[in-house]
């Protein structure tokens, strides 16, 4: 089975064991060729451990009757997206409004800024440009977006 196929059945299965926690989302999916699948889900106000404990403990049964690896040879890893994992989601942009965040465009143009408005379209950032710091407000359509990553400040 290709994996597109197979990350549509655990997408499936996902979703179906999200229903009941509406504020938990599913971020990626993705496949090792070792079928090691890691699935990254996250929560507007923070996945907890043992939420994603107990996602891993019922999708893991799931995975293996699907009988989608030859075998049932694989692994599973269910955790939140890190703060080196790309935001992919328009929730993931929501959840990070007010933070600081570096969009990296299609055409290579690199944008950084406050987060400071997400819908499901687009993006508005709050640069500061410039020694005398001017403020600019610059919207970016999702569809130009290559990854955005939030930049950790100390």
């Amino acid at each position: 089975m290709a994996n597109e196929q197979v990350i549509a059945s655990i997408r499936d299965m996902l979703e179906a064991l999200l229903a009941d926690k509406p504020e938990y989302f599913l971020v990626d999916i993705r496949i090792k060729p070792t079928n090691n699948v890691k699935v990254f889900v996250d929560a507007d106000n923070g996945a907890s451990i043992d939420k994603l404990v107990s996602l891993n403990r019922q999708l893991y049964p799931q995975l293996e009757a699907a009988g989608l690896f030859p075998d049932n040879d694989f692994s599973l890893e269910v955790s939140s997206p890190g703060l080196d994992e790309p935001l992919k989601t328009p929730r993931q942009f929501v959840k990070n409004i007010g933070r600081k965040v570096e969009v990296t465009r299609l055409d290579g143009t690199v944008t950084e800024g406050k987060l400071l408005s997400a819908t499901d379209t687009e993006l508005q950032l709050e640069e500061t440009i410039g020694k005398k710091k001017e403020i600019k407000l610059t919207n970016i359509n999702l569809s130009e977006i290559k990854h955005t990553k939030v930049c950790i400040v100390f």
